[in-house]
């Protein structure tokens, strides 16, 4: 039997919106007890995914074995779980993005 998410993002989320979101389908889908190594290599793996699939998008050769991949899918997974990782330490990342995008703008970038 197919199971059905009770799960629901808004139209136009906010970035706090996605990270709530994330929050929910962690528990939703029993991976609340995961620990931050554990989140940590699943990002790892997705962003491999995600080369893989941006070389494919390139016309890099891969292995022509390997499956097709989708690289707005993968970009989307390794979002999905910086957000799970910015949950698992509390971070808000849109005010992380805000205090460090302050320090970067007064940097100077030769």
């Amino acid at each position: 039997m197919k199971k059905t998410s009770k799960l629901n993002l808004k139209e136009t989320p906010t970035l706090r919106d996605l990270q709530n979101y994330v929050a929910e389908l962690v528990k939703e889908r029993g991976f609340s007890k995961e620990a931050a190594s554990q989140i940590f290599m699943l990002f790892l793996e997705e962003c491999g995914e995600m080369a893989k699939a941006a070389r494919k998008s390139q016309g890099i050769k891969t292995d022509k074995n390997s499956k097709e991949y989708n690289l707005g899918h993968e970009i989307a997974d390794v979002f999905i779980y910086l957000l799970d990782l910015c949950n698992y330490y509390g971070i808000d990342l849109e005010k992380a993005f805000r205090d460090k995008e302050e320090i970067n703008k007064r940097r100077s970038w030769n």
